[in-house]
């Protein structure tokens, strides 16, 4: 009972809202969708009405907006209501038929759907967005398709003619309806096809193209025609091909894809021809035409040739044959033609001056002139002339003649002969036969060249840079005076010996004699390399280790004097110069034994008492008398050491070396302690009197500092005076000066503030002046101007109104003004009537008199006929 009481009271309080949330309330664009629980039914409800829910009924959507349709806008619908005469189309159940699967296109073209629709059960708005405020329709604007621009249209079903997957364009201008069964592909433009270009197309199926060519699918073709082409939907656009500007100076080299026509010519397929400006200014290749490449102009100059290949003649190509074109005149040009060639380029013609030739050999028999020229020949053309060489004819060398003074000169061989000779002192021109010989020396010869006196140390001196020597040039060598230089003769195995000062000038067949010397202390062996043999008077210098006869080893550094006495006049002297190969190590070693020889039978003693007298007899050795000589002369050579120069001797034993320099410390220290007794003598005598003098000195400073310091009192009191006086003296001035500055600042910046006002006012007044100059200045030079432009537009109206009559002529102008009278009386003639009246409908006319006038005067002309 509790609960009862309880249920009855909720439906007494809350019974007036539930049956308010069972009504409601649409307006004239709302609709809401009901289902019908009883029979599992949903239908659309439409406003303005007040919908009151059933209990069985429950509003399973909305209430909704309905979807409205802007004027050239349309919308999708999926799964449509079936429709008969804009009525919706009812099951047995009372449902909408739906039409599931398929779209509906809805479009206000201000015929149809222009009223606002509800969607019904089942339908769906494609493209719609869900919001708070329920579904908002996807909504899109009719595609406006503009001038120049189409759809590629493509139909998914069965349309009337068209099969699904046909394609077609759709052009404008127009505006463009979508449909159920057909796709916008794409958006396609017109190609604006400019001047010397064109626009490649390909057939994408079998059909018959605008200007009526059937076209297979895969076939391509151009377009010229100059223009906006909109390619139509069985065309594929590959591209634009720009054409080939030709010049006078620039070919094309053209190849026949497949066989066809070009130019009034039929081409076979792999054909190459040349296309010039003759042929076209401008080159658009077709699709059965390919470009090989461009071909330049080829420029001769009058001073230049060249050998053509395989040349064309007649338009037949000759292969295996050669042709010579020469420029002529101000210049020869042509284009090679495919399949030709040049063979050495453009080659300038020979021009040979009066010292100059060259050397050129027949390649096949041929007539030179009143001459027959066999293969192989050879001959020299001498200038002065110009020469273009033949085909049959190939050019060697070129050769000038060789200016040679009398110490230079050339190495020339004969290919016939095969001997080889110098020529020089002349101006020579090669013979056929003759070519330039160079001549091999050894590397350490070429060194020596290079150096200034042909010698050099092996050890000491660097590396010389070695420069390129011209080697068909004569071998030349600067004797210095007092030297000599050997040179043999291969060919005639005989060597003569050239002394200083003189020119060396090799033959052929002649080399130098190297000298290998020693050098260095102690002499070593090939230290020194050289061309030239110093005849002296000169010295070496040799270290000679010698043992006493109490052995007593010494090291001795020796110095001789050497010359080479020979009568330069007698072969056999001169031959003996260069018989000792290395005269420097030679003697070193034949007077380092007589030394030795001499030392060891004297003492230590005794040697270092006599050394000098006894190393100049053991070198000179003693004549009849026991005296010693005077020279020491190598006969082999005559080699003279004249001197010996003893520049010291040292112990080589270690005992012997302690031993002295124990001797010398004994002396050296006997004489420092000498002097160190004088000097501490000397210094402290010196001690003494300087402090003396420093008493001396400080007594007299005391006094003179005293002196200074009473002078010092003296004057800081009188400052101290001056300083008090002057203080007030200083202040008092100041404070006037002060005052008197103040005031004249004062009167200054009053002036300045002034003049800066004045120049202020003045610049005004200026910037003034030059705005109005200007502005009036403006004025006059832009009424000149648009004076000017007005006379020249009537000037060249006035030229334009005579070149237009002058043009047209007076009997055209009359013709045109009789035109227009006759051909209304022709024409009145044709119709056959006598006159006629023209008005434009706005002025009343009176047609009675009129008639009557038009009566009268045909009944006058009918009594006068009479």
């Amino acid at each position: 009972k509790a609960t009862v009481s309880v249920l009855n009271c909720i439906r007494l309080l809350f019974g007036p809202l539930a049956t308010m949330s069972s009504v409601t309330r649409l307006t004239r664009e709302e609709y809401i969708h009901v289902l019908d629980n009883n029979q599992n039914v949903t239908r659309c409800v439409v406003g303005p009405q007040t919908f009151t829910k059933k209990d069985h009924e429950k509003i399973v959507n909305g209430p909704l907006k309905m979807v409205a349709l802007p004027p050239q806008c349309f919308c999708r619908v999926k799964n449509p209501v079936l429709m008969d005469k804009r009525q919706v189309v009812l099951t047995k159940h009372g449902e909408a038929d739906i039409q599931h699967g398929h779209d509906q296109v809805r479009v206000n073209d201000g015929k149809d759907w222009t009223k606002p629709f509800p969607l019904y059960p089942g339908e769906i708005l494609q493209g719609s967005l869900k919001e708070k405020s329920g579904e908002r329709a996807a909504i899109k604007k009719l595609q406006v398709v503009s001038k120049g621009t189409a759809l590629l249209l493509e139909a998914e079903d069965d349309i009337g003619q068209r099969k699904a997957g046909d394609q077609w364009m759709f052009e404008g201008p127009a505006t463009y309806i979508p449909s159920e069964s057909v796709r916008v592909v794409s958006k396609v433009s017109a190609k604006l096809i400019k001047a010397n270009t064109a626009l490649k197309l390909r057939a994408s199926v079998d059909f018959t193209d605008r200007r009526g060519v059937k076209r297979v699918t895969g076939e391509e073709w151009l377009v010229k025609e100059e223009g906006a082409y909109l390619p139509s939907a069985e065309e594929a656009v590959l591209g634009t091909v720009d054409a080939v500007v030709l010049t006078d100076r620039l070919a094309l080299e053209v190849e026949a894809v497949v066989a066809h026509k070009a130019f009034g010519k039929d081409r076979q397929t792999g054909e190459r021809w040349l296309v010039t400006i003759d042929d076209t200014s401008a080159f658009i290749p077709e699709v059965n035409q390919k470009v090989v490449k461009t071909v330049e102009v080829t420029t001769l100059s009058n001073r230049e040739y060249c050998v053509v290949l395989d040349p064309v003649v007649n338009g037949v190509q000759k292969h295996g044959l050669k042709v010579i074109r020469r420029g002529e005149g101000e210049g020869t040009r042509f284009f090679l033609h495919p399949g030709e060639h040049l063979e050495d380029g453009i080659c300038d013609v020979e021009i040979l001056g009066a010292d100059e030739a060259i050397l050129v050999k027949a390649k096949e028999a041929f007539q030179d002139g009143d001459k027959a020229r066999n293969p192989g020949e050879k001959w020299l053309l001498r200038g002065p002339l110009e020469y273009i060489p033949p085909t049959e004819v190939e050019i060697l060398d070129r050769r000038e003649t060789i200016p040679l003074d009398q110490n230079e000169g050339i190495y020339i061989r004969s290919e016939t002969t095969g001997r080889v000779s110098l020529v020089k002192g002349q101006a020579y021109m090669r013979l056929p036969e003759e070519v330039l010989w160079e001549k091999d020396l050894p590397a350490i010869v070429e060194e020596l060249l290079q150096t200034q006196k042909g010698m050099k140390h092996m050890v000491k001196d660097a590396a010389v840079p070695m420069k390129a020597r011209d080697k068909t040039k004569m071998v030349r060598f600067n004797i210095p005076h007092n030297a000599a230089v050997q040179i043999y003769d291969y060919a005639g195995k005989e060597p003569r010996v050239v002394f200083g000062p003189d020119l060396v000038m090799l033959q052929p067949d002649e080399s130098f004699t190297v000298l290998s010397l020693s050098g260095d202390k102690p002499k070593r062996p090939h230290v020194i390399k050289t061309l030239q043999l110093e005849m002296g008077p000169a010295f070496m210098t040799d270290l000679v280790t010698v043992e006493t006869s109490d052995h007593a080893r010494l090291e001795l550094k020796l110095s001789y004097n050497w010359q080479f006495k020979v009568d330069k006049n007698n072969k056999d002297d001169c031959k003996k110069l260069f018989c000792v190969p290395d005269f420097v190590g030679d003697a070193c070693k034949a007077i380092a034994g007589r030394v030795r020889g001499q030392v060891a039978m004297e003492t230590f003693d005794s040697f270092h008492r006599n050394s000098a007298r006894i190393i100049r007899g053991a070198v000179f050795g003693l004549d009849e008398n026991k005296k010693i000589r005077s020279e020491l002369r190598f006969e082999a050579n005559n080699l003279c050491v004249t001197n010996v120069d003893i520049q010291s001797v040292e112990p080589i034993d270690q005992k012997t070396r302690d031993s002295l320099q124990k001797s010398v410390q004994l002396a050296i220290e006997i004489t420092t302690k000498s002097q160190e007794a004088t000097a501490r003598h000397r210094a402290e005598r010196e001690a003494q009197k300087a402090a003396s003098e420093l008493e001396r000195r400080k007594l007299n400073d005391s006094a003179e500092a005293e002196r200074q310091r009473k002078e010092y009192l003296e004057l800081q009191a009188e400052s101290e005076a001056i300083e008090a006086t002057g203080q007030a003296k200083a202040e008092a001035t100041a404070r006037s000066e002060a005052m008197l500055i103040e005031a004249e600042s004062e009167l200054k910046q009053a002036q300045l503030k002034a003049q800066a006002q004045k120049i202020s006012a003045d610049a005004e007044l200026d910037m003034l002046k030059q705005k109005h100059k200007a502005a009036i200045d403006y004025q006059r030079k832009k009424d000149e101007l648009e004076l000017d432009r007005t006379q020249k537009l009537a000037e060249i109206e006035s030229e334009k109104f005579g070149s237009v009559m002058e043009a047209i002529g007076p009997d055209t102008v009359l013709a045109m003004a009789k035109a227009g009278p006759e051909l209304q009386a022709q024409l009145l003639e044709g119709l056959g009537l006598k006159g006629y009246l023209i008005t434009d409908g706005n002025s009343p006319i009176n047609l009675f008199n009129t008639a009557g006038g038009m009566i009268g005067a045909a009944g006058a002309a009918a009594n006068a006929a009479a």
